[in-house]
C-alpha cells in the first residue's frame, strides 16, 4: 500500500487484524484467502479505495466488527461507519433481489439502492479512483 496519504500503519495492528479475520473464519479458509487476494489487489492498485471497501464489506457481510476494523487499512480521508454498513447492506439486498428476479425470469423491478460515500467530510479532494498522483500531468 504505497499510497502517499496512507495513515501510519503499524505492522502489529495489521497482524492483529489478520489474526482476527483468520480466527473468525477458521472454518472457512476460502474467505481468509479471498481477503488476502483483495489486499494484494489493493496494494497493487488494481482496485481503488471505494472498490476495496465494497469488496471487503461484501466478503465480511454480517461481521460488522471486522468491517469497521478494516479502517486500519484505509487511506486518510476514508472511513467506514456503521451507517455505511447499513447502506451497503441495502445495496447487497437490492443486487440479490435483482439477480433472483432475473433467475426466475421475472421482469426487472426497481431494486436500486444508493452506494455509501466512504470519504470523510474533511476531504475536499476528488474520490480515489486509482494510483496516487505524482506522475506526469495530463496532456
Amino acid at each position: 500500500m504505497a499510497t502517499a496519504n496512507l495513515r501510519e500503519l503499524k505492522v502489529e495492528d495489521a497482524l492483529l487484524y489478520l489474526d482476527q479475520v483468520k480466527m473468525e473464519f477458521q472454518g472457512k479458509p476460502e474467505i481468509y484467502n479471498e481477503f488476502l487476494d483483495i489486499m494484494k489487489n489493493f496494494k497493487a492498485q488494481t482496485i481503488d479505495t471505494p472498490g476495496v471497501i465494497r469488496r471487503v464489506s461484501q466478503l465480511f457481510r454480517g461481521y460488522n466488527k471486522l468491517i469497521l476494523g478494516f479502517n486500519t487499512f484505509l487511506p486518510e480521508g476514508y472511513k467506514i461507519e456503521l451507517s455505511h454498513i447499513e447502506a451497503q447492506e441495502k445495496v447487497f439486498q437490492a443486487e440479490e433481489a435483482r439477480r433472483l428476479a432475473e433467475q426466475q425470469g421475472q421482469a426487472p423491478g426497481n431494486y436500486s439502492a444508493q452506494e455509501p460515500n466512504y470519504q470523510t467530510s474533511g476531504n475536499d479532494s476528488k474520490p480515489d479512483s486509482g494510483p496516487p498522483a505524482g506522475g506526469p500531468p495530463p496532456p
